[in-house]
């Protein structure tokens, strides 16, 4: 049976996130499972690493959210459904979806979701337009968090004894985030280019610059950390692009100079190899004043042994093993991000150690990318008999 089946995941585009990562680890399993693995995406950085003898890559402007253009996309989409026999479509985001939706109608095929954030629904028309992501016949949280969140907000659309809604936690590659796979030299080489002193105790905070990221939070807490606690042997990373909100980088910068933090923090826009910044920090920040849907900062961190400190809301409730593989704070209070962050610098090597350990068992247990992919993959074959 798994010959016969051959699945078109839709992304916007395929860059480094944790909804694109997931879609390109799911095209190359399904690939290794004998199945026809399809991807239609608008591009990004991710597609270079796309093998294209496993899986086929359809370039479309599916990143829109032109009504004109979702519609062109529908047609598109509809005639690949039919020209290559596919069997499910996988929609990851609102615009497509739309697109999938009508295309997967007319040609009568099955259509799964992934709910991968709260989107915003201020107002019946924004509900009304992500309701798309609970129209399909298999509806996928990327943690209880969502799965809760669809039940209290998009009830009216879950009555349909056909529909499954269903939790998947998001995994990551154990392979790839790894500390024994880092080599002393690469990390020499990361810590002499980004100027940064390894003697010191080093804090990363990753995740692009928006407010919502909690940037301003994590260097309030870092000029408490000097004024309140006289700690000095640190040195911080806020490591992510401002993906054109100037304004925001601007006013952070502003913010530093403030809190005399210039040489405390530097700014890194992006990193290729991200286990590379995890094996150089000696902790772990996710500082979000807004739920994360999943929170994949946080399970990075302990797949790489690093003891994560967690915004207490949201995904990060469900992946962090708060006083054993890393420690949670009240959200927006940094105040007492600052208290955590000393009481972290407190600790010896060895609790440490033990508390990256924990981490990394926790991650292996529960976060793995083949169970992912496994649990994906059998619920396709449910839905298909």
């Amino acid at each position: 049976m798994t010959t016969k089946i051959k699945v078109l995941q839709v992304i916007p585009r395929l860059g480094f996130g944790g909804a694109e990562t997931g879609c390109y680890d799911l095209a190359h399993f399904l690939a290794e499972q004998e199945c026809k693995s399809f991807l239609v995406t608008s591009g990004g950085e991710l597609l270079k690493y796309v093998r294209r003898d496993k899986v086929k890559v359809i370039r479309l402007p599916v990143q829109s959210k032109n009504p004109v253009i979702i519609f062109f996309n529908s047609i598109v989409i509809f005639f690949i459904l039919l020209i290559y026999s596919i069997d499910i479509v996988h929609a990851r985001s609102r615009a497509p979806a739309w697109s999938c939706l009508w295309a997967c109608f007319f040609a009568r095929k099955k259509f799964v979701t992934t709910f991968h954030g709260t989107y915003n629904f201020s107002s019946k028309l924004k509900l009304f337009y992500n309701s798309v992501m609970v129209r399909s016949k298999l509806i996928i949280g990327g943690s209880n968090f969502i799965f809760n969140h669809i039940n209290v907000n998009y009830q009216k659309y879950l009555n349909h004894k056909k529909k499954k809604l269903m939790v998947i936690f998001r995994g990551i590659n154990l392979e790839y985030f790894n500390t024994n796979n880092i080599p002393e030299e690469k990390l020499n080489i990361l810590a002499s280019n980004w100027k940064i002193d390894k003697k010191n105790f080093i804090i990363l905070l990753p995740g692009r610059l928006t407010k919502w990221k909690g940037q301003e939070i994590f260097i309030e807490s870092l000029s408490l950390l000097v004024e309140k606690y006289n700690i000095e042997n640190f040195h911080a990373v806020i490591l992510g692009s401002d993906q054109g909100r100037d304004l925001y980088s601007k006013k952070l910068l502003l913010l530093v100079e403030r809190y005399r933090l210039g040489k405390k923090i530097t700014f890194i826009e992006n990193c290729k190899e991200m286990p590379l910044a995890y094996k150089l920090s000696d902790l772990v920040i996710s500082s979000s004043i807004e739920p994360e849907a999943f929170g994949r900062i946080a399970v990075e961190a302990q797949a790489m042994n690093k003891p994560i400190i967690a915004s207490d809301i949201g995904g990060s409730r469900e992946t962090v093993l708060n006083n054993k593989s890393g420690l949670l704070y009240k959200y927006n209070d940094g105040n007492e991000l600052a208290k955590i962050i000393n009481k972290i610098m407190a600790m010896n090597k060895k609790s440490l150690r033990i508390m990256g350990e924990q981490g990394r068992k926790n991650v292996e247990k529960k976060f793995n990318v083949d169970q992912m992919c496994q649990s994906t993959f059998t619920e396709y074959k449910k839905l298909l008999k």
